[in-house]
């Protein structure tokens, strides 16, 4: 079964974030941005915090949750 088949539904992942990789602790096609809550196919997914465990959807957001939370928070 794939995604092109009938009846696929996508799923939230649950995901551990290291550094420069992450570990799926929970299968699915994607995650939600910590800071603008837009879903994030996980093979678009390239920006994360591992001391804070979030994801972003791009740069604009990751810089956003440094300029919010500062870093290391």
């Amino acid at each position: 079964m794939n995604i092109f088949d009938k009846g696929f539904a996508p799923a939230e992942a649950t995901l551990r974030y290291l550094d420069g990789d992450y570990v799926v602790l929970k299968p699915g096609t994607f995650v939600r941005c910590a800071m603008t809550s837009k879903p994030i196919p996980l093979d678009e997914l390239f920006y994360w915090s591992v001391d804070r465990q979030e994801p972003y959807a791009n740069a604009e957001a990751a810089h956003m949750a440094f300029e919010r939370f500062g870093r290391g928070q």
